[in-house]
């Protein structure tokens, strides 16, 4: 993000818990969707009950996550695609940094 870039001030629900985040204005709505999918799969593994903790929940999701995107990896490197790897990439990394920084800005 450049020194001049314009930031958005965004506030995501994750399980039932609010976090508060400035990124680029360009960058708002793939946060939302980033905080939105995140809080998707964190409620299948807390409805399950299979998995008790927010920490647990947490790495539970991140576990599911990086092996959907692994699995993306190596269907791409069966054949063209690789936007599509970058993009997964780009995503997780944006899930990261959303985590990273949800975690040192918990309301």
């Amino acid at each position: 993000m450049s020194g001049d870039a314009q930031l958005a001030r965004v506030s995501v629900r994750i399980l039932e818990k609010e976090y508060q985040f400035a990124c680029a204005v360009e960058e708002r709505a793939a946060l939302l969707d980033s905080a939105e999918y995140l809080n998707a799969e964190m409620r299948k593994i807390r409805d399950s009950g299979k998995v008790v903790g927010l920490d647990r929940i947490a790495v539970m999701a991140a576990l599911n996550m990086a092996n959907e995107l692994l699995k993306s990896r190596a269907r791409a490197a069966d054949g063209p695609g690789e936007d599509a790897v970058h993009r997964l990439r780009v995503l997780r990394e944006r899930v990261e940094a959303t985590l990273e920084r949800g975690q040192q800005v918990e309301i």
